[in-house]
């Protein structure tokens, strides 16, 4: 698979340079769909720019979704005609954006989309996530119909977590690219 078809979605206020997202693509030469603005997400701005992205790609897509790129993810794969355009998604660390702390900044975005996704996908939860309990996490996973990795202790799974490359998550989105791949033959 083209890296440039690998499309990174940060979450709210972005991904900075130390963030093993951005580090990826510096690394591997994926590709960050950027919001019109990081601070003040608009679920609706979000999606359809998310929409843009997908539909303007040559060829299929694989997403990896960091927080509120999760919510971000569930939501557009529930309301575009155009999903088939992805083959899988690694959905790391969602934000809860029903929870009190979040709900007021991230108004908008409330009730998280529960709909199974309508392609593979793997969420990857810490224990110890601020932003998401480690059982509403798994609930996610299950009602997305994605596979669950219990990262342990590893905070937000951002680059406060001190993952630098994070090449265990790494290792998990070419499993994904490897399976998508084999179904393609």
């Amino acid at each position: 698979m083209n890296p440039a078809n690998v499309l990174v979605l940060p979450g709210w206020q972005g991904s900075g340079e130390q963030h093993w997202q951005s580090r990826w693509e510096a690394l591997h030469g994926y590709r960050r769909v950027e919001q019109h603005d990081w601070q003040r997400p608009l679920r609706g701005d979000w999606s359809a720019r998310l929409e843009e992205t997908i539909v303007d790609a040559p060829e299929p897509v694989i997403l990896v979704a960091h927080s509120l790129g999760c919510i971000l993810t569930a939501w557009w794969a529930a309301h575009s005609r155009h999903t088939a355009k992805v083959r899988a998604a690694l959905l790391v660390a969602p934000g809860d954006v029903e929870r009190p702390e979040l709900a007021g900044p991230l108004h908008g975005w409330q009730p998280v989309q529960m709909d199974r996704l309508p392609f593979p996908g793997t969420l990857v939860a810490s224990r110890d996530d601020p932003y998401c309990t480690f059982t509403r996490a798994r609930a996610l996973a299950d009602a997305w119909g994605s596979r669950f990795v219990d990262l342990g202790e590893h905070g937000h799974i951002n680059a406060e977590s001190g993952l630098g490359d994070w090449p265990e998550g790494h290792a998990m989105l070419d499993s994904l690219k490897k399976n998508e791949t084999k179904k393609k033959d």
